[in-house]
């Protein structure tokens, strides 16, 4: 097992460790660190005027074997003050998920911006997070998880911080919006109120609007998830890092009995 989530292999060919092993197989991959890897793919792409990402949106297109995917990043609509970019990885000629990411041209909004809201309860002020039974995967075990509010053990709304023990990707130092895409994906899991072993609730996307970047190793997330009466469910999250919230995650979620199948 490498010390990273991802190996490059050359030519934006990467190998996924065990570290991204997602808790329901353990072929498949947790989406937080493909997001991240997407989310690499869009800063990489040059701009020629400081600019930052304000809204991504990952669609999952199919599971994300824990194997070698290919990735492609490019600007899909230029702009001088706004323009689109997009990140996609496939696996076996097979697209697993597609970013796509609003980047806005920075200004000096400084004097006029508002307060983001309150703080969480500090990492150190929360205790180590426990799993339910039957949760496992290189995932969980990739990220050290300490609990503010409510219990990933427990059904219901819970908060909790989160900070990845391994980098990205062999090598290199994440960004802080990197370490955000890692946590984003799991608002579901820590909000969940449902149990694994009786229903499916598997998210199809994941978006994220951002009003700044992140910063430190702490991601906090703030997070609850609603049902409706027909199989469709939402997860939201309030996205922090120590000095408050930085944006909002949403995910829309297929939520079904597990006998009645989940395709």
């Amino acid at each position: 097992m490498g010390d990273a989530f991802f190996l490059p292999l050359g030519g934006e060919r990467y190998e996924a460790t065990e570290h991204t092993t997602g808790p329901w197989s353990p072929g498949a991959q947790h989406f937080g660190p493909p997001s991240a890897l997407l989310v690499r793919g869009l800063e990489r792409l040059g701009s020629d005027r400081p600019a930052e990402l304000a809204r991504v949106t990952v669609e999952i297109l199919g599971p994300a074997p824990v194997g070698v995917l290919e990735q492609r990043s490019w600007i899909e609509r230029p702009g001088r003050t706004v323009e689109l970019v997009q990140s996609e990885l496939s696996a076996d000629g097979r697209t697993v998920a597609r970013a796509s990411g609003w980047r806005i041209a920075t200004s000096d909004t400084a004097g006029i911006a508002t307060d983001g809201g309150p703080l969480l309860p500090a990492a150190e002020a929360g205790s180590e997070a426990a799993f339910p039974d039957g949760w496992q995967g290189g995932y969980l075990h990739a990220i050290e998880w300490r609990s503010v509010r409510g219990a990933i053990s427990g059904p219901g709304p819970a908060a909790v911080w989160a900070r990845q023990r391994y980098p990205l990707v062999d090598g290199e130092e994440p960004t802080g919006l990197q370490r955000l895409f890692v946590i984003a994906d799991s608002g579901s899991g820590v909000s969940h109120f449902l149990p694994a072993a009786d229903w499916w609730f598997i998210n199809s996307e994941l978006t994220v609007h951002l009003r700044r970047m992140p910063e430190g190793e702490w991601i906090g997330l703030d997070a609850v998830t609603l049902v409706g009466p027909h199989g469709i469910g939402t997860a939201t999250s309030t996205l922090h890092d120590r000095s408050g919230p930085v944006g909002t995650g949403a995910q829309a979620l297929l939520v079904r009995p597990r006998q009645a199948g989940g395709g």
